[in-house]
């Protein structure tokens, strides 16, 4: 065999497993990308699945709160009705009045 010839298929045994390293390190890196998004996404969908859960809890406790907020302020305004009612009548009586009569016998 010619010398040149022997370089030359060197030469293309060496492109050759190169090209076919190339080609396997890519399959490799697509497939571990692919495993890695799986296993997160499944970790995520998890992960929001509970924060979903927690928020719902957290919608519902507002609405009680705020159930509770409108029962203590429609206490306050019956409370305040009813002491500006009062407030017209005195709440200790005259003591010039106190016996019924302001003269004594």
């Amino acid at each position: 065999m010619n010398h040149g010839a022997e370089i030359l298929t060197v030469i293309f045994i060496f492109a050759g497993v190169i090209t076919a390293m190339g080609c396997f390190t890519g399959i490799l890196t697509t497939w571990i990308k692919y495993r890695a998004k799986r296993v997160v996404s499944a970790d995520l969908t998890a992960r929001l699945a509970e924060i979903s859960d927690r928020m719902a809890k957290l919608d519902t406790a507002v609405d009680a709160m705020a159930v509770e907020v409108e029962r203590i302020s429609e206490g306050q305004r019956f409370v305040t009705k009813v002491l500006a009612e009062r407030g017209s009548t005195p709440a200790i009586g005259d003591p010039a009045r106190a016996g019924g009569s302001a003269q004594r016998h």
